[in-house]
């Protein structure tokens, strides 16, 4: 009896990881890991990088050598458990570039804020996507973070947790991109926003009417 019940446990633990290491694969995590070989401008510090890199291309060739996801930490900033009051600091660059792992949000705004120190004019921005909500481990989690750019009169994104080192571009527009990425992802996106920063803000009467016509 007692191995029995030892035997059904370690199936459920099995399966329950195996659940979860699908789910992780569904939602932002890449599908495979950095690849350290991809050349990219070196630097021992974050000042020093932003005195090294001159694109966005320098940027994203330091992603797709060096990000890696922290599914811990996409499961402590769900919004399951950001509504038990947990506070969770999104890195600041210089911190990113130290750690080299986080979430969506973190390698966004690592993208962003760098982008505006070496290449104001490109006009870097994030991407907000609210997806149709999934559930990790019993967090929901639906919202995914990119930082896009401008070049030549069009728009490209980039510094995206779920294919780092890819820029996505040109388009003509945010709902270009969406729809082209909704496919590429198999999930259903609510709503997106463009917006100057990741931190909440209080939306004006205007963004709430685009986000529920995307909706319906």
């Amino acid at each position: 009896m007692i191995k029995t019940l030892v035997l059904v446990t370690l199936l459920f633990l099995v399966s329950d990881t195996q659940i979860l290491h699908s789910e992780e694969f569904s939602f932002d995590a890449p599908n495979h890991a950095h690849d350290s070989n991809v050349p990219f401008k070196t630097a021992d510090t974050y000042e020093q990088a932003l005195h090294i890199w001159k694109s966005p291309e320098d940027i994203n060739a330091w992603i797709a050598a060096n990000f890696s996801y922290d599914m811990a930490r996409a499961i402590r900033l769900s919004e399951t458990q950001r509504a038990k009051n947990e506070q969770f600091l999104i890195y600041p660059p210089f911190e990113f570039f130290k750690t080299r792992a986080g979430v969506c949000v973190d390698l966004s705004r690592f993208a962003v804020e760098t982008l505006r120190r070496i290449d104001p004019k490109s006009n870097p921005n994030y991407l907000m996507i609210e997806f149709d909500p999934i559930q990790i481990a019993g967090n929901t989690l639906r919202f995914h973070w990119l930082a896009s750019f401008k070049r030549d009169g069009k728009t490209y994104f980039f510094a995206d947790s779920k294919r780092p080192g890819h820029i996505a571009g040109p388009y003509n527009d945010a709902q270009e991109f969406i729809n082209e990425y909704a496919q590429y992802r198999g999930r259903k996106i609510l709503a997106f926003r463009e917006l100057g920063s990741y931190q909440k803000q209080r939306r004006t009467p205007a963004q709430k009417l685009q986000s529920s016509e995307k909706k319906s």
